[in-house]
């Protein structure tokens, strides 16, 4: 994990634990004034959702616990935490890429998991190198044009 994910996932857990915990006592204690809590659908669904809050707040204490945090080493080799910028040799369409932990993965803000086969493709490489990616359509070229 990226110092940058460990951030994140802190941040998450200071939110779940703070606000949305007081947001969702707050429902209990609202639903509990509806009358008898045998028949109350507004008090089963907030402890429904108290019950969900605490089973997230869990799997991300545990991910925290697990946590180890890469140093980015950057350089000129495609590794870990390192920002790519590629084309894809049959459209030309270029994309940058930064290879991140698959928690932190995000394709569509360019954060690529680094067990992705783009990933895996990419790794080891330098500027000028091609990437062979094997799709379900045929092989992609995506050729190395930086790397930070």
């Amino acid at each position: 994990m990226t110092a940058e994910g460990l951030a994140a996932l802190q941040a998450e857990i200071a939110e779940l634990e703070g606000p949305a915990r007081a947001a969702i006592a707050e429902e209990i204690k609202t639903a509990r004034g509806f009358g008898d809590l045998k028949e109350n659908a507004e008090y089963h669904e907030a402890k429904n959702a108290q019950a969900r809050l605490e089973t997230r707040i869990l799997q991300l204490r545990q991910r925290l616990r697990d946590a180890q945090v890469v140093e980015v080493a950057g350089g000129e080799v495609v590794s870990f935490g390192s920002t790519v910028e590629v084309a894809d040799e049959a459209t030309g369409k270029r994309s940058t890429y930064t290879l991140v932990s698959a928690h932190e993965a995000s394709a569509g803000d360019g954060r690529l998991s680094a067990e992705s086969p783009v990933a895996t493709a990419l790794t080891g490489l330098r500027s000028g190198d091609t990437a062979v990616v094997p799709a379900p359509r045929g092989e992609r070229r995506l050729k190395v044009l930086a790397v930070s």
